[in-house]
């Protein structure tokens, strides 16, 4: 039989590297947080080789003395876990990092190599080789003066040469670090960033000169303009839980959820609860394949959240994830309703773009094509035109004009009063063309009307409940025990959804009314459905997508359709309603209802500009 034995030092520190310093990526994130946690106000990362070789960490923050290097290199050794009645406090956890595990796991695989110097001592280096500490030795600083830290690791997993197997290309673990990066500096706009690999600048972010004021520029920064043109900002607060940020627009989408970000107290975060909690949210605008682009900052006591769950601190407990989620959904809602018709500056720039790729494909005008104007090898020139001006005629025109409007009285729709313009004209009997006062719109008129008419029936349905339809035979659907409990104590919520259901025994619910837009369903799947809902997300989001489905369907077939001939009062009334009615700038799939193209634009593409 095996005797137990105590494990050595190097290999506790070796185990514990595997958990906080998985690749070059998460060491300079345990870095990069000890330098925010020091009062940085700028922080400069090297990395050369994908940081195998080589991760520098520069900073400007308080720096330690000789005696607290000694202490930070040892496991468990902190100066941030704050201490209540004697006790280290776990519950209220302020800074980044708090567990003591991040340099002596770095020292334990690679060469690391610290020199630090406060206001008032003298610079200090000490080092750590695979476990091996020397010094701490008086070093030399960057400059007379200087206070901070430079953290230097070498050699990244030469310790454990088996994990150097498991490290990906030198351009997979470069796009890790910079995304670690860019994580870290969204949430502290009050602190500069750079960050160099193999000898390339590739992030170079200065001090924004509010933490608040600054949030947008620093995300536009990171997450690109677009996103800064296409955002809109998002403010709530519940029960000392407080939610700030900014959410794309819904025609702003992405075909992955990468660019999706969750900040508790400051700590960029990975949680399932964002997901769910933005899926809901963007259901109406989005298809399922879509995805948006967003960054929000959660703010809350300390102790109503866990950070304790990973070594790795990227993973988030809730004491209440049901407020937090619904926190999330109810202000994500709200900013997007207050966007009101608001497209994505994107659309414009799309359509622009299409055109003037479709301009650099023709090697000639069509006004100069052979077939018309050259008789080399064929029928005579004019025979030719006669032919082309026949084809052409035979495409039937169908683009009806509209007399410009008169001028209309102060408290009327005017060019400069109506976002989306006046209608000039109706093309192909499918869009609208509107004149602003400073361009055009082209309306999709089966979209839009397609927008407005669901919003319509949202409300109705908001205003008055989901209309029940008593089922002949109540339908008895078997479930585990849990399950009928989770849904029991949602019975309240489903009946406000048109479901009426009760326990029916311990592992049996019977429902008695469904729906009425459902019609004829499968009650069984439909409640295992929402119970798998409830279980993972606590909230039944089967029933509402099917609602939301159904009322989208509707919403399609009760809208004007494609091939409609409008008048012009009834282009206008669409307008009008357009800009009245949230959402409307995007279908319920999340295309566009409308592109605006502004009379600049439109005059670079003729070369006047």
């Amino acid at each position: 039989m095996v005797k137990i034995r105590r494990l050595s030092e190097g290999t506790v520190n070796r185990i514990a590297a595997g958990e906080v310093v998985e690749r070059p990526a998460a060491a300079v994130k345990e870095l990069v947080e000890n330098a925010m946690d020091a009062g940085a106000t700028r922080i400069a990362v090297t990395a050369t080789n994908g940081g195998a070789d080589l991760l520098l960490v520069e900073d400007d923050g308080a720096g330690m003395t000789a005696d607290e290097l000694r202490l930070a290199i040892e496991r468990h050794a902190t100066s941030k876990l704050p201490v209540s009645g004697g006790e280290d406090d776990l519950s209220h956890i302020v800074t980044m990092g708090f567990r003591g595990e991040a340099l002596p796991s770095i020292g334990a695989v690679a060469r690391l190599s610290l020199t630090s110097r406060t206001r008032d001592s003298e610079a200090a280096e000490i080092r750590v080789e695979g476990g091996v500490v020397t010094g701490p030795m008086p070093a030399a600083f960057l400059a007379t003066g200087q206070h901070g830290t430079r953290a230097e690791v070498r050699d990244l997993f030469y310790a454990t040469p088996a994990r150097l197997k498991f490290l990906k290309s030198v351009r997979s673990e470069d796009l890790a670090i910079t995304d670690m990066v860019k994580r870290l500096a969204m949430a502290r706009p009050d602190i500069g960033f750079s960050l160099t690999l193999d000898g390339r600048t590739v992030l170079d972010l200065g001090v924004e000169p509010d933490l608040m004021d600054g949030r947008l520029p620093r995300l536009a920064r990171i997450m690109g303009r677009d996103f800064g043109d296409n955002a809109a900002a998002v403010e709530a607060s519940r029960e000392g839980v407080s939610l700030s940020g900014f959410a794309g627009l819904p025609t702003y989408n992405r075909a992955n959820a990468q660019m999706q970000f969750l900040f508790v107290n400051g700590r960029p975060v990975r949680d399932k609860l964002l997901v769910g909690a933005v899926r809901g949210a963007y259901a109406d605008f989005l298809a399922r394949d879509r995805h948006p682009a967003l960054a929000l900052f959660l703010d809350c006591d300390p102790a109503f959240v866990d950070v304790n769950v990973h070594p790795a601190k990227t993973e988030v407990r809730f004491r209440d994830a049901g407020l937090v989620r619904g926190l999330i959904v109810g202000a994500l809602k709200q900013a997007l309703g207050a966007a009101g018709h608001r497209a994505s500056t994107t659309v414009a720039s799309s359509a622009l773009d299409a055109l003037r790729g479709a301009a650099l494909q023709r090697e000639v005008s069509p006004f100069q094509s052979p077939n018309i104007f050259s008789a080399a090898g064929g029928a005579p020139v004019a025979v030719q035109a006669r032919e082309a001006a026949s084809s052409y005629a035979a495409v039937p025109m169908s683009v009806r004009m509209e007399e410009a409007a008169p001028p209309r009285d102060a408290g009327d729709h005017s060019l400069d009063a109506s976002p989306l313009g006046v209608a000039r004209a109706q093309l192909h009997e499918t869009y609208v063309i509107a004149q602003t006062a400073d361009g055009i719109v082209i309306v999709d008129q089966h979209a839009a009307h397609e927008r407005l008419v669901y919003e319509r029936m949202k409300a109705a349905m908001a205003g008055g409940g989901v209309a029940r339809q008593p089922l002949l035979i109540p339908e008895v659907v078997e479930l585990d025990p849990s399950e009928v409990s989770r849904l029991s104590a949602r019975a309240a919520e489903l009946a406000e959804l048109g479901l009426v259901i009760e326990a029916f025994g311990p592992d049996a619910v019977v429902v008695r009314e469904a729906p009425a837009l459902l019609g004829k369903l499968d009650i069984k799947g439909l409640v295992r459905d929402l119970a798998d809902d409830i279980a993972e997300t606590g909230n039944a989001l089967a029933l509402k997508e099917r609602l939301e489905a159904i009322t989208g369907t509707l919403a399609c077939h009760m809208s004007v359709r494609a091939g409609r001939r409008l008048t012009g009062d009834e282009m206008n009334a669409l307008l009008r309603e357009m800009e009245a009615t949230p959402h409307s700038g995007q279908c319920n799939h999340g295309r566009p209802t409308y592109v605006e193209l502004k009379l600049a634009d439109i005059e670079k593409l003729f070369g006047r500009r």
